[in-house]
């Protein structure tokens, strides 16, 4: 089958981090940590001890605790100093800091939570108070956690269906997503055979069958820069120089399909079926942009695209075929067979060419 003619919110995502039980103690007052470890201990948490400023910052860059309680009053480097540098480093800014401290001036408080922590307890406190404060700060963790990974599946879901660029636009509340595309390379493949035999297997073999190859296709497109447009039944769009420019587009295009054209057999064959593949190829300028609300769909326009499928559609089993423009732009490098000046529905008489292979 051919295309007809009106076809034509990173960023790899980061994985969200695991919430560890991890508590680190710091202060100099041994019976303080004594008191708070067992508290803390009989609700589960895994206690690291620290007496001072510098051990503190040395634990907490190695075993990356979730949750910090930190005195301000210690010899050396206090609290204060302390919290300033965890929270310098891009390693440690992210761990959750409560003061826990007998310095209860509002100045100190104010201190404390412009450095970056959540919360100030000041001593003499209830251990009752200390465990549920670390256990709110636990949960808030774990919300947020999950929220990130909620915003990273967002995103990876984004960019399957968009190219990468379009979907950052988007996130930043970009709308009405046009763009007129000076020169792209558009290349339309269509899978010769495969309506009779669809007809002969079943549901599933026909969708496994199509994942297996448009996988294939896929992944020889990202290997060469290339974006994958759309497929429609057995039919493949995909393009070179969009949405971003890219100086050598047809020259990526060709050897997307000289690939294509030798792989697409073979997985055929490994399958057992009888499919072979056609493609056509034009060059020119389109427009492109984002259509839908609920569904986001990347689209591109114009005679260009046209072209291109017709090219597909007037080519023939097993081959490519191209526009003059395309051979020109793919430059050396490639061989050629001219096909001579023929009838092309739509557009008339055109000199086209097969492309037979790289030199």
């Amino acid at each position: 089958m051919s295309m007809s003619d009106s076809l034509a919110d990173t960023l790899e995502p980061s994985v969200a981090p695991s919430l560890s039980k991890q508590v680190l103690l710091v202060d100099d007052n041994p019976t303080n940590l004594q008191v708070l470890y067992q508290a803390l201990e009989a609700q589960g948490y895994e206690l690291l001890i620290a007496l001072g400023g510098e051990e503190a910052l040395g634990i907490a860059q190695q075993a990356m605790p979730t949750l910090i309680l930190l005195d301000i009053n210690m010899p050396g480097m206090d609290g204060f100093e302390t919290c300033r540098r965890l929270k310098a480093n891009p390693q440690t800014r992210d761990i959750v800091v409560i003061f826990l401290s007998a310095r209860d001036a509002l100045e100190d408080k104010i201190e404390g939570l412009k450095l970056g922590a959540v919360d100030y307890v000041s001593k003499p406190f209830q251990f009752e108070e200390v465990v549920a404060r670390v256990k709110t700060q636990f949960e808030l963790r774990r919300a947020q956690i999950e929220l990130q990974r909620m915003h990273e599946k967002a995103d990876s879901l984004l960019l399957n269906i968009l190219p990468r660029s379009i979907a950052e636009r988007l996130k930043e509340n970009e709308r009405n997503i046009v763009d007129a595309i000076p020169e792209a390379t558009i290349l339309f493949c269509d899978l010769v055979g495969f309506t009779p035999l669809a007809a002969r297997l079943e549901p599933s073999e026909v969708v496994a069958l199509l994942n297996g190859i448009f996988t294939k296709l896929d992944q020889l497109g990202e290997r060469r820069g290339l974006e994958k447009i759309k497929t429609i039944g057995d039919a493949y769009m995909l393009a070179g120089g969009v949405p971003d420019p890219m100086p050598n587009h047809a020259r990526a295009v060709a050897e997307f399909a000289l690939d294509a054209i030798a792989l697409i057999p073979e997985v055929a064959a490994a399958a057992g079926v009888p499919i072979d593949v056609r493609i056509g190829i034009h060059s020119g300028p389109v427009i492109a942009g984002v259509i839908g609300e609920n569904k986001f769909a990347y689209d591109l326009w114009g005679d260009t695209v046209n072209t291109a499928s017709r090219m597909e559609s007037s080519s023939e089993k097993g081959r490519i075929h191209i526009s003059e423009q395309s051979k020109r732009l793919m430059g050396e490098g490639f061989l050629f067979e001219s096909r001579g000046h023929i009838q092309i529905k739509g557009k008339g008489d055109m000199e086209t060419f097969f492309l037979l292979g790289r030199k």
